[in-house]
């Protein structure tokens, strides 16, 4: 298949030809369609009708899944596209078929190899949270693509999650300051602080985030263990302000697991 061109030159008034894109969620539709929430490259997230891949005949319900890099052809004037044509992504799925995240491969690893399907679900519900339909965002596609091949690596997932996180706040409008505090004071390695969303990092004696943490992430160097663990509280207690509350399904899904394993919590 030869590779994508640009959008603008596979659009028409009321439809988009091959865009790169990965499924985000899909429920079903009906007796036999299905409806596919999709991020796609040049367009952002789009929600697209799916007619009839249901039967037992079709042969696009296989490639309907999350985590498969595809090419998409969709209609539609409605904010409900109707897809024409779907394709696997060849230039991606070189990448992919090297780190494979699929639930067929990983539900078949231990529990700490198989942990990377469920996080892949996790920055699925994270976009789906923080990015509004039809606002494209091509960078998050490149974060995302990067992010899920990361995820297959027990030794890179917690980093790239924390990165993949950090970027997509940033894309989305809630960027953190990381490297001086509310105040324009340089953040100081050896102090502690509180970072309070949508103003940023308060010194104090009993902060639960060091400076270094924060230094690190606006670096985005996160190899340190202790960073990493900062990391993780500072960006759950972020995330959960900008949801208002909000519960992750996939975060209840992933913790259980955690548990069961004894390992990290997302």
């Amino acid at each position: 298949m030869k590779e994508p061109c640009k959008a603008w030159a596979l659009m028409t008034e009321s439809a988009v030809y091959l865009q790169p894109a990965f499924i985000l969620q899909q429920r079903n539709y009906r007796e036999t369609s299905l409806i596919i929430d999709v991020l796609t490259r040049d367009f952002g997230r789009v929600a697209i009708l799916a007619k009839g891949v249901r039967t037992p005949k079709s042969k696009t319900a296989g490639l309907l899944q999350p985590f498969i890099p595809l090419v998409l052809s969709y209609v539609g004037k409605a904010e409900l596209k109707i897809l024409t044509n779907v394709e696997r992504n060849a230039g991606l799925q070189q990448a992919c078929d090297a780190h494979p995240l699929s639930g067929d491969t990983l539900l078949s690893l231990k529990a700490l190899n198989g942990l990377g399907f469920y996080c892949g679900f996790y920055i699925n519900e994270l976009v789906a949270c923080f990015l509004h339909t039809s606002d494209p965002h091509p960078e998050v596609f490149k974060y995302y693509h990067d992010c899920l091949l990361c995820l297959t690596n027990c030794f890179t997932m917690e980093a790239a999650l924390r990165l993949f996180e950090l970027k997509l706040l940033e894309c989305a409008g809630y960027g953190l300051q990381l490297d001086c505090d509310c105040n324009e004071q340089p953040i100081q390695a050896l102090k502690k602080y509180h970072y309070i969303a949508g103003h940023g990092a308060v010194e104090a004696l009993d902060g639960p985030v060091s400076g270094k943490t924060l230094l690190a992430l606006s670096k985005t160097e996160l190899s340190d263990p202790q960073v990493l663990s900062e990391a993780k509280s500072l960006m759950r207690r972020v995330i959960e302000v900008y949801l208002q509350g909000k519960p992750l399904k996939s975060r209840v899904v992933i913790n259980k697991i955690m548990v069961s394993t004894h390992q990290f919590n997302n």
